[in-house]
C-alpha cells in the first residue's frame, strides 16, 4: 500500500470509526457470538495476494463488529470504565503513522520528552508534588510487576546484581488486601516473591478496606518468624468494591519498618483530578510509588498506565540495560524510557495522551467523572428505597454494588446466589445493558460500574428498570 493508496483506505475507515461510535448504542453490548465462530468465518488460506479493501471492510463490519463486547456503549456497565476518548484515538493514529521507534532518547527524542511532558501534566493535574518522576506502561499488570520488583532490591540491597533471591537468608514478604486486583498476586509471582510469601491482610466487614491493626500484626509476626517485609500494596479502588485502603497509617507502617509502599489505583486514580476526591489519597505523596491507568475512567486509548516513583535512581538501578550498540554522546544528560520498565523499545503512546488532554482540556474531564460520581450516588439511593434490595458495598466511586434478597429466599445463600446469576444473565442476554455478577466474601453480588464516555442519567435509569425487571422474572 502506497501513500495515496493509504490515504483513500483512511478517509473510508475514519468515517467508519465515527459512524460506528454514532451507532454503538443500538449494538447488543455483550458479543452474542458463539465460541470459534469468528474463526470459522474469517478461516481462509493465508493470503498470497493482495485482496481489496472493501472484502476487508466488509469482513470488519460483520464479523468482527458482532465478535465483539461494545465497552464504548452508554449501557456498558461491566468490569471497569475502558474508555477510549476520539480525541487520543487521533493520537493513536499519529503514534502508529509516524512509527517512531522508542529505544533510546536518541532513537526518538520527541517520543521521550513528550512522555516526560504528560506524565508531568498528570503529576501537577493530581496533585503529586514534584520529586514524583512518571512513565507510561501498557497497564497496572506491568507497573505492578515494576514496582515490585524495585522493592525487592531495596530490601535485598539490590541481589540482582549477586545471588538473586536464591542468595538470601530470608524470605522476602509482600502484604496486600484479599480485595486488590489479581494482578497484584501475580505480580508477586513473577518477581520471585512466592505465593507462600504473599500476605492476604484482614479487611474491614463494611467498606472492605484494609486494616492497619492487621496489617501491623502481621509485618510484626513476619519479624519474630526471621522473615523480611519488603512491600505493601495498598488499593485505592478495589476491582470488586471500589473499596480505598488507608494510605497514610500504610506509609507509616512502611516507613516503621522500611518496607516500600505501592500504591495501585488503576481505575480509581482519575479521582485525583478532583478535590474533593482528596481524602482516600491522604498520605500518597509518602508513598514510594504510584500506578493508575489513564486508559480506564480518565478515557485515553487502550493502552495506557502510569508509573509513578520518587525514587527513579534505584528503580533505573533494578531496570537498566547499556548494551554498547546503545549507547550515546548524550547519556547522562536524557530520560532513558529503556531504563523505566520492561520492554527496551516502546511505542509513542504519549501522543494519545498529548492529544487527549490537549483537546478535550481537564475541566471537561473532571465534569465527566463528576457525572459519573452522581449517577452512582443516584443509583444507591435507587437501591436502598427498593424493597428487597440492597448495597452490599458503600458507594465510594462510580461502582455500585448490589444484591436482590426476595423474602422467601432471605437466608438461603444458595438460592440468593443462584438467583442472583439468574437476574443478571438475563440483564446480559436482553443486549441492552452488560453488568458483572462478582464474589463478595464468599456470595454472589453484581456491579454496576458507571463511567463511560457517553453513559448519562438515562441509561442508568434505564439499567435499573433491566435490574428490577429480570430480578422479577427470575424471583
Amino acid at each position: 500500500m502506497n501513500p495515496e493508496e493509504f490515504r483513500a483506505a483512511a478517509h473510508e475507515l475514519v468515517d467508519w470509526i465515527a459512524d460506528y461510535r454514532l451507532r454503538v448504542d443500538d449494538l447488543p453490548v455483550r458479543s452474542q457470538v458463539k465460541p470459534g465462530e469468528v474463526h470459522s468465518q474469517l478461516q481462509t488460506p493465508p493470503p498470497e495476494t493482495p485482496q481489496s479493501f472493501s472484502d476487508l471492510m466488509s469482513d470488519l463490519e460483520n464479523v468482527i463488529v458482532p465478535g465483539l463486547t461494545h465497552v464504548q456503549s452508554a449501557n456498558n456497565f461491566a468490569w471497569f470504565p475502558a474508555n477510549s476518548s476520539l480525541s487520543s484515538v487521533l493520537g493513536d493514529f499519529a503514534s502508529t503513522g509516524l512509527g517512531a521507534l522508542g529505544i533510546t532518547w536518541q532513537s526518538a527524542p520527541a517520543l521521550t520528552e513528550v512522555e516526560e511532558l504528560v506524565t508531568e501534566w498528570l503529576r501537577e493535574l493530581t496533585g503529586l508534588t514534584p520529586e514524583w518522576k512518571g512513565a507510561i506502561h501498557d497497564g497496572a499488570s506491568t507497573a505492578a510487576l515494576v514496582a515490585l520488583l524495585i522493592a525487592r532490591e531495596k530490601a535485598s540491597n539490590l541481589s540482582l546484581a549477586g545471588a538473586g533471591l536464591q542468595g538470601e537468608s530470608a524470605p522476602l514478604i509482600v502484604y496486600s488486601s484479599p480485595q486488590a486486583h489479581s494482578s497484584v498476586a501475580k505480580a508477586t509471582l513473577l518477581a520471585g516473591f512466592g505465593q507462600s510469601n504473599l500476605r492476604m491482610v484482614e479487611v474491614d466487614e463494611t467498606n472492605f478496606s484494609m486494616k492497619p491493626a492487621a496489617l501491623r500484626a502481621e509485618i510484626e509476626k513476619d519479624i519474630a518468624l526471621g522473615n523480611k517485609p519488603a512491600a505493601i500494596v495498598v488499593a485505592i479502588g478495589t476491582t470488586g468494591t471500589t473499596a480505598i485502603d488507608p494510605i497514610k497509617e500504610s506509609v507509616a507502617l512502611g516507613k516503621e519498618f522500611g518496607i516500600w509502599v505501592h500504591v495501585d489505583a488503576a481505575m480509581a486514580g482519575s479521582a485525583m483530578l478532583l478535590p474533593e476526591c482528596a481524602p482516600m489519597f491522604d498520605g500518597i505523596n509518602e508513598a514510594d510509588s504510584i500506578s493508575w491507568n489513564p486508559h480506564k475512567w480518565l478515557g485515553t486509548s487502550l493502552d495506557c498506565a502510569l508509573l509513578y516513583v520518587r525514587d527513579t535512581e534505584l528503580m533505573i538501578r533494578v531496570l537498566s540495560t547499556n548494551p554498547s550498540y546503545l549507547k550515546s554522546g548524550v547519556d547522562g544528560e536524557v530520560t532513558q524510557l529503556k531504563d523505566w520498565g520492561l520492554p527496551l523499545g516502546r511505542r509513542f503512546r504519549a501522543l494519545k495522551l498529548w492529544f487527549h488532554l490537549r483537546l478535550d482540556g481537564a475541566e471537561a474531564i473532571r465534569g465527566r467523572l463528576r457525572r459519573d460520581l452522581a449517577n452512582a450516588q443516584w443509583l444507591g439511593k435507587q437501591v436502598t428505597a427498593s424493597e428487597d434490595w440492597e448495597l452490599v458495598a458503600p458507594v465510594s466511586l462510580q461502582t455500585v454494588c448490589v444484591r436482590h434478597v426476595p423474602k422467601a429466599i432471605a437466608g438461603d445463600w444458595q438460592a440468593i446466589d443462584l438467583h442472583t446469576q439468574k437476574w443478571a444473565e438475563a440483564v446480559n442476554a436482553t443486549g441492552k445493558a452488560f453488568i458483572t455478577p462478582s464474589l463478595l466474601q464468599g456470595h454472589w453480588m453484581v456491579r454496576v460500574s458507571i463511567g463511560v464516555l457517553g453513559t448519562e442519567r438515562e441509561h442508568v435509569a434505564n439499567v435499573w428498570n433491566l435490574m428490577q425487571e429480570a430480578a422479577q422474572i427470575s424471583d
